[in-house]
């Protein structure tokens, strides 16, 4: 076999450093794009904050007005000084060093092929922050009751048992072991020998009179009975509501009234009473004490109609306006390779990219937000029912980009309307054929079914395949199958769910 030399020319895709970085950003989310933005002002000297003002008044402007160099003091000179260093975002006042750092990386190379590396950021002290801000523990169900338990008088071992089964309750307030269980460990563990099984039910019974009521409680019907217990002993429908809750909870939870009035002896008035009752009742009695921390969601854009027309913004919240640091891009010399000098190179220009890297994705995001306004205007002016169909391969054509830079664009992305805030990801949906041959929104479809089920009669409450045939009267091809699928994504149950006593 003869070795040869043979040149081929051909075409192929790389992606570049900036390339990379830029659907790097893209992609993240707003929580995440502001932490990747902390970290790069934490690690990059050359990166700086453009606080509010500093481009409104520029410090050139100053420097070069004859009134302003004949009044100027001592402190108005300092002010100046400060002010110029801080007023280009991503321009440096002299250009020579522009010619030492290339436009662009070569392909597939990395930072530390041309330039040396970024120092890793400092980390925070945890140990720096107030008082205040470390006593942040919020209480727990726990808590709770040992706090209650530390004021109730009871012996060492029934104090044991208590804390043995304050431990087994899970967040919603039920005990999550059997007794058999706690018996069990407390005379192996503890060594407790004489301990009755009877004792630690008596226990039990003390637990489940403390706050909030039902707690302790072993299944659901435990819950709420205990919860009727303590409640005054001249309540109306007190009785018949503990015969409903220990012996017939499954037959009110399927809403088969008929086989409930006949067990229970009830007519259907007092039945409705009964289950209103019931109804006042808390399933879940931990969670009124156990509290869950808040999670707001920031909008990447902001949606507002002035003088007839929507307007789309960026949320400026979102992410600090960046720019280079001119006082330190003035160190860069030309023609110094020491390793202060490459140092201060290798940043400025991983500061320039950064930048150009957030232009390009909020130019990106703004481009397909406005898109997708356009499009849906009758969302904004009439809700979900006027929402138009429209996947992803639509705003990609518009706006001149691949489907995948816009998945990556409307993921994690919201936007705050007059109706709410939404993922951009909301405005996309399958198209429903309709009987004029036109197209509609799944989402409209589902608006529409929701509508029909909250105007329904609870007595008769609609099937699916009464719901097809309302939407097939107002023009619109919806299977059966549909609707079912429709229905539980929205989390409506079936109609034999939904049936409530008038």
């Amino acid at each position: 076999m003869k070795q040869a030399l043979q040149l081929k020319i051909g075409q192929q895709l790389t992606m570049t450093p900036q390339l990379q970085q830029a659907i790097r950003l893209l992609q993240l989310s707003t929580l995440d794009l502001q932490q990747e933005i902390q970290e790069a002002l934490e690690n990059n000297p050359m990166l700086d904050v453009n606080e509010e003002g500093d481009a409104d008044t520029p410090a050139s402007e100053e420097k070069n007005t004859p009134e302003s160099a004949s009044d100027t003091t001592p402190d108005t000179e300092v002010t100046a000084h400060a002010d110029q260093e801080h007023t280009e975002e991503t321009q440096v006042a002299d250009d020579n060093w522009n010619d030492e750092i290339p436009a662009e990386l070569s392909t597939d190379s990395s930072w530390d092929d041309t330039f040396q590396s970024s120092s890793p950021g400092s980390s925070r002290d945890d140990s720096d922050g107030t008082f205040e801000s470390n006593d942040t523990a919020e209480e727990t169900l726990q808590d709770h009751l040992h706090w209650q338990l530390n004021l109730t008088p009871m012996s060492d071992q029934d104090r044991l048992i208590a804390t043995s089964l304050i431990d087994g309750i899970n967040p919603d307030g039920y005990l999550t072991v059997t007794l058999e269980d706690i018996h069990e460990h407390l005379r192996q563990q503890d060594g407790i020998e004489e301990l009755d099984l009877d004792e630690v039910e008596a226990v039990l019974r003390r637990i489940q009179q403390f706050d909030p009521p039902g707690v302790c409680a072993r299944d659901l019907s435990d819950c709420l009975a205990i919860q009727l217990e303590q409640l005054p002993d001249d309540t109306a429908w007190k009785k018949q509501a503990l015969t409903v809750v220990r012996n017939y909870l499954k037959l009110l939870g399927s809403h088969d009234y008929r086989q409930l009035m006949r067990k229970a002896r009830l007519k259907e008035p007092q039945l409705q009473q009964v289950i209103l009752l019931i109804q006042q009742l808390n399933p879940k009695p931990g969670a009124t004490i156990t509290s869950s921390t808040a999670e707001y969601v920031i909008p990447d854009v902001i949606v507002t109609k002035q003088r007839g027309v929507w307007m789309v913004n960026l949320n400026p919240e979102v992410s600090p306006r960046l720019r280079i640091n001119s006082g330190y891009a003035d160190l860069v010399r030309r023609a110094d390779n020491s390793a202060d000098n490459n140092y201060l190179k290798s940043n400025l220009q991983e500061a320039r990219w950064f930048i150009k890297s957030l232009q390009s994705r909020n130019e990106t995001l703004m481009k397909v937000a406005n898109e997708i306004v356009k499009r849906q205007e009758g969302f904004l002016e009439h809700g979900e029912e006027g929402m138009k169909p429209m996947v992803l391969h639509d705003i990609a054509e518009a706006v001149e980009m691949h489907e995948s830079t816009i998945s990556r664009v409307t993921t994690q992305k919201y936007m705050h309307t007059p109706r709410g805030i939404f993922e951009l990801k909301y405005f996309f949906s399958s198209h429903v054929n309709t009987n004029d041959g036109g197209a509609a929104s799944s989402t409209a479809i589902r608006a529409l079914i929701k509508k029909l089920v909250a105007a329904e009669n609870p007595a008769k409450p609609l099937s699916d395949n009464k719901i097809a045939q309302f939407l097939d009267e107002q023009g619109f091809k919806v299977a059966r199958r549909t609707i079912a699928k429709y229905r539980e994504a929205m989390s409506i149950p079936p109609s034999n769910e939904r049936k409530r006593l008038v």
